[in-house]
């Protein structure tokens, strides 16, 4: 177990949070010593921030655990750990996970077996909805990155964007219509670039720059996206894949997200122009009856 461990220390509650499953880690406080065994301790279990999917909550919460089941052998202890949503009461998340207590009976090794929920946010539904019938590799691509197995993230990830280069381009150019609707410019462009067969090379014919309410952090998605992809392909080692993975998820995410809430907003704006306006009417006159003879009355 000791020889999968990084040389970065946890605490439980960042092992918990932020490790993937398929990894062991060295924790600084894995028990409040009491005797020689996990099972003689009580194991360290904080309350953790984790999403909730429930309808009360849809989004980070904290989770507190709830129930513990062990079996202990030798120096080694595997369990399963509960955790329940402190807000709504309802959403659980399971680790199978296994300990390896030290001489000083605090510290020690912590591997994660698996979770369930899987590890990692949830996919937002709009974004299986713009992946369609690719989606089944997308979480490939995602069980991939989630092992640490970077070439095979990347390779799925890349298939995704490529195969729905079209569905990525038709959001973009849904949302320059709403949005920049006059931007005539822009929109032949992507509109030609849609037609190129590679997505690499469709990003490269397009010269101008898109919508604010579309960028991250100041910069293209499509951009960004073409530089994880082009790199992606030249990266010497898994790591580097999975950076790139990684890159390429959540750059996707964002441009949705993003692509969604832009239309929403164009369309609130529209809606209340719309009723400001239509107060500013004067209301209409009647048969034979004059502006002023309506005010009189």
């Amino acid at each position: 177990m000791a020889g999968d461990t990084a040389e970065k220390r946890y605490t439980v509650r960042e092992f918990l949070e932020n490790v993937p499953p398929g990894r062991a880690a060295l924790i600084d406080d894995l028990a409040v010593q009491k005797g020689s065994y996990i099972g003689d301790n009580d194991l360290v279990q904080p309350e953790i921030t984790l999403h909730c999917e429930n309808d009360a909550c849809k989004g980070f919460r904290l989770f507190e655990s709830t129930a513990r089941h062990q079996v202990v052998s030798e120096h080694v202890t595997n369990l399963f750990v509960i955790y329940r949503c402190k807000n709504c009461g309802e959403t659980t998340k399971t680790y199978a996970l296994g300990c390896y207590l030290n001489k000083d009976r605090s510290t020690g090794i912590l591997s994660k077996f698996g979770e369930l929920p899987a590890f990692g946010p949830p996919t937002p539904t709009k974004v299986i909805t713009l992946l369609g019938k690719e989606k089944d590799y997308y979480f490939k691509g995602r069980r991939s990155e989630n092992q640490g197995l970077g070439i095979a993230a990347f390779a799925y990830y890349r298939r995704v964007v490529e195969n729905q280069k079209d569905r990525i381009f038709d959001g973009i150019i849904q949302t320059v219509q709403k949005v920049d609707s006059g931007n005539t410019a822009l929109l032949a462009e992507l509109e030609a670039a849609k037609r190129e067969t590679q997505f690499t090379k469709a990003v490269d014919t397009i010269k101008h720059g898109i919508p604010q309410a579309l960028l991250i952090d100041g910069h293209n998605p499509l951009t960004l996206l073409h530089s994880a992809l082009s790199e992606g392909l030249h990266a010497g080692t898994d790591e580097e894949c999975l950076e790139y993975a990684t890159s390429i998820r959540v750059v996707l995410f964002e441009l949705v997200d993003r692509m969604s809430s832009a239309v929403k907003n164009s369309q609130e704006l529209k809606s209340a122009l719309f009723r400001i306006l239509q107060r500013k009417k004067p209301a209409k006159s009647g048969p034979g009856e004059s502006d002023s003879e309506i005010s009189k009355n």
